[in-house]
Order: structure tokens, then C-alpha cells, then sequence
């Protein structure tokens, strides 16, 4: 923790004020309040969070290790289940599904074939667990935003092969920017006046659960976390074997960028370690050196693989001390500010760590409807759980794909395609205005659909639309 002296005297003031008013919050318990006066301390003291530019080296293949390279796994079974049995699968199930128009969290969106996010998930885990007798357990690490309704779902998986945990990552107080006061001691009593802090904080509430000194006891010895709205993450054992063999404490999956990733952080080699650069860590003159795909050709894909000892011998050391990401939000017209920190910037801190550049189907998000059109398609299908690419498409890249805001919301977006039109052959669609989609339809090349203003466009059943422009009927 930055010690007091770093701070000037009137930043030491605030930290005591804001130490002593959070003292008195009796929604959180003792460990989330000495973490967030500790983050708020390091914010304050003005850690440098600016890289020096010409330090930044390109990593090389033994630092981001080429995913074909990586031997292949054991084939016997009885070795297979002996790698399983040291792991553990974590997903991050802290957000809600607002931004889809959805309420409760995200991961039970309904994906394909009436399965949510949730239900692939456990399945693909029950395939594995079936096939080599293994017992891989599912963890959540739920927000206070998501908890009480993850627990009423997975209720549901009772019966499952799989052992599901849950726990919830912490919860903060908002601050108030104008006075630095906790914004519930405002009388914002209810789930505004708090926050999740990043997934960062995934490191330090597995121990606080006591989750991670169970799974220590059950002889786990890796993690695999991933975003639970990342079907491309799943289990894979040429990754597990490769860490267990060459005894790399943490491993970062990532892929080559394409111009819709440019925004995406990237591992760079940085005074002899291997570090995560974010784009809010880029000096402004740097920004768009940062997002060219020629120097910096990978992005984070957020699947990490962490070894279990190292996290507690790290959050014990209190060692994990990530870049500050300062999130500023209004609430009720108040300016507030949220502190939060990512998973991946504590690649720096364990022993022998990695990044691993995967193939993009590791890298399959959905985080609007326009990833659920993809996904609900033709271009993939589903197999115990796991999403599997359609290989008569032969552009490895998938269509990019633009839908107005009336598709936003996902029950919108399903009442406006009576069939998810088929698009193996698709390179872009751009929808635009109210639009209305037949059942049975095929897409191919790059499509625009518009309609005009006040009007209504109704594409037929069965319509083909190859390489066009559609601005009404008169041009079906």
C-alpha cells in the first residue's frame, strides 16, 4: 500500500476522512474496505500509469508463444484426467444484460436452440467431466449486481456432473468527486451508491471466498478464467499441458488483430518482463501508432490461465497492485468516480508468465445483437455445448455486421428476422431504419439494407440479396 508520506498533506486528509467514513459502512465487510481505501491510496499517491515509450519492445516467440508450436497433449486418457483434475474453470458473470435490452445477468441470455451463455458453459464442462471421469469444477464470480439471481439459476444444474461455486467479487463505494466522500454516506442507499471494481479484483475475492484455499486443498493447481460472454473460450488441454510442463505461473491467449480490435490491449516486452498495454496507458502522441495492426499485432483476448499457489502467495504479499483505471459516471446528477483494475495487467507480476497467440475461434464474443446474429447463423452449429465454426465458409474472418438501434434490444432483434437469414457467404451487412426479415433468406457479399424514412421494409421469404443495395421494395 502507498504509505501515507507519499501523499501530499491534503490528499493524506482526504485518504483519513474517506478511511473514516467508510469504517461506518456496515454493508461490506472488512476485507472490501482495507481494499478499497489501499486502491484509493495508490490512486492518490499518482502511481506513473504513462509507459515510456521507447522501452517498449515486441515480444518474442518464447514471451508469446505461437499456439502450433505448443506439443500436443497426452493422448492416454488416464493422463488426460490427471491434467483435468488439477483444473479449475472460471467464468466472470458480473454484468448484467442491460446493454442488450436484457435484465438479470448477461450469461442467461438465450444464445441458440433456447441454451444461454450459462447452459453451454455447463454442458461443455459435463462433456469433458463425461468423457475422461474427470471432476472440473465451475466457478462465477458474480457482482452484488448479479448474485441473488445466479444462484436461483444455477439451481437448475443440480443434477449436473459439473460442481458449480459461486462467489461475489467485491463491492465499493462509488466516490463523490466534488468532496471525495463515499457516495452512499450521501443517502444513496440503494445499488447506485456501489460498485464492482474490474475483474482485477477476481485475484483477491477467490481468497476471501475461501474458495481458493479449497480448491489448494483438492489439489487444483490451475485456473482458467474467461469472460462468460466469450463462446470461443473453452477448455483446452494443449494449453494446460504446455503450462504444466514448462511451469508458467500465468498465461494470456491472444490473437491476431483485426481492424475491429484495434482498441484491444496488446503484450508488449517491457524492462525485461512481459506487460499488458492498454490504450489509456498510450501517451496521446502514441495513440494511433498503438492501434496499427503492424506494430502491435495482438490483442488480449481475456482468457487466462493462472496458477493457483501463485495467486496466494501474490494476494497474500498484497503484490497484485494493477494500473488504477479511473471510471468517471454520473449518478442522479452527481459526478462520481469508480477505481477499477483488470485481470490482465497482473501478467507482470507472476513468475515465468506468458502470452499464447491462439487461433481467433478462442475469441468469440457476444456483446451486442449483431455478435448473436453471427452466432444464431448458419456459420456455426452447436455440439455439447461447444460452438463450432460452419468449415464451408472458407474466409476464416467473419462478416462484420451493422444493425440499427432498432435491433438493439434482443427481443426486438427476434421479432425482426422470422429465420436468421443464412450467411456463410456474407462478407458485410449494414441494416438501416425498420426493418423486417423473412424467414428462409440468403445473404451474400456486401449488403445494404435502408430503409427510408417512416417507412416499413419488409424483405420477403426466400429472398437471395447478393452485392446489393436495397433502399425499398422496387429493388428486391
Amino acid at each position: 500500500m502507498a504509505s501515507a508520506a507519499t501523499l501530499s498533506s491534503v490528499e493524506a486528509q482526504k485518504l483519513e476522512n474517506l478511511r473514516s467514513a467508510v469504517s461506518g459502512l456496515n454493508q461490506i465487510s472488512e476485507n472490501e474496505k482495507s481494499g478499497f481505501i489501499s486502491l484509493v491510496a495508490r490512486y492518490l499517491s499518482g502511481e506513473a500509469q504513462h509507459v515510456d515509450w521507447s522501452k517498449i519492445k515486441t515480444p518474442t516467440d518464447d514471451i508469446v508463444v505461437p499456439y502450433d508450436t505448443v506439443s500436443p497433449p497426452p493422448e492416454d486418457e488416464a493422463k488426460t484426467k490427471e491434467l483435468l483434475d488439477k483444473l479449475v474453470v472460471l467464468k466472470l458473470n458480473g454484468g448484467l444484460g442491460t446493454t442488450m435490452g436484457c435484465t438479470g445477468p448477461k450469461s442467461v441470455i438465450e444464445v441458440r436452440n433456447g441454451l444461454t451463455f450459462l447452459d453451454l458453459i455447463v454442458k461443455q464442462i459435463e462433456s469433458l467431466n463425461s468423457k475422461y471421469g474427470s471432476k472440473v469444477p465451475l466457478v462465477l464470480m458474480n457482482s452484488f449486481n448479479t448474485h441473488d439471481d445466479t444462484l436461483k439459476i444455477v439451481e437448475k444444474y443440480t443434477n449436473s456432473n459439473v460442481e458449480i461455486h459461486t462467489f461475489n467479487q467485491s463491492q465499493y463505494p462509488r466516490l463523490v468527486v466534488e468532496d471525495f466522500s463515499p457516495l452512499p454516506c450521501k443517502g444513496q442507499t440503494g445499488k447506485d451508491g456501489w460498485y464492482p471494481p474490474g475483474h482485477g479484483d477476481v485475484f483477491p475475492s477467490l481468497m476471501n471466498s475461501g474458495k481458493l484455499d479449497l480448491f489448494l486443498s483438492q489439489g487444483k493447481e490451475y485456473i482458467f478464467v474467461a469472460n462468460s460472454d466469450n463462446l470461443g473460450a473453452i477448455v483446452d488441454l494443449k494449453i494446460l499441458n504446455h503450462l504444466v510442463q514448462n511451469k508458467n505461473e500465468y498465461c494470456m491467449e491472444v490473437t491476431p488483430k483485426t481492424l475491429a480490435d484495434v482498441k484491444g490491449g496488446t503484450l508488449i516486452s517491457y524492462e525485461g518482463k512481459v506487460q499488458l498495454l492498454e490504450i489509456a496507458q498510450v501517451p496521446d502522441e502514441h495513440v494511433n501508432e498503438f492501434k496499427s495492426i503492424e506494430k502491435f499485432k495482438i490483442f488480449n483476448t481475456n482468457n487466462l490461465w493462472v496458477n493457483l499457489h501463485a495467486v496466494k502467495r501474490l494476494v497474500e504479499a498484497d503484490a497484485l497492485k494493477m494500473e488504477i483505471i479511473p471510471n468517471p459516471k454520473e449518478v442522479d446528477g452527481v459526478k462520481v468516480l469508480q477505481l477499477e483494475t483488470a485481470a490482465g495487467a497482473a501478467i507482470k507480476f507472476f513468475d515465468n508468465a506468458i502470452g499464447m497467440n491462439v487461433p481467433r475461434s478462442r475469441f468469440l464474443p457476444v456483446k451486442a445483437t449483431s455478435d448473436l446474429l453471427l452466432v444464431q447463423s448458419d456459420l456455426y452449429t452447436v455440439v455439447d455445448g461447444f460452438v463450432i465454426r460452419n468449415p464451408a465458409r472458407n474466409n476464416p474472418a467473419n462478416p462484420t455486421i451493422e444493425l440499427g438501434p432498432e435491433f438493439k434490444k434482443v427481443s426486438n432483434f427476434l421479432s425482426r428476422f422470422k429465420s436468421i437469414p443464412s450467411i456463410i457467404e456474407l462478407d458485410s451487412l449494414k441494416v438501416v431504419g425498420d426493418v423486417w426479415f423473412g424467414a428462409g433468406i440468403a445473404l451474400k457479399g456486401k449488403v445494404t439494407i435502408s430503409a427510408k424514412s417512416g417507412a416499413k421494409l419488409e424483405i420477403p421469404d426466400g429472398a437471395v440479396i447478393a452485392d446489393k443495395e436495397i433502399n425499398g421494395a422496387e429493388d428486391l
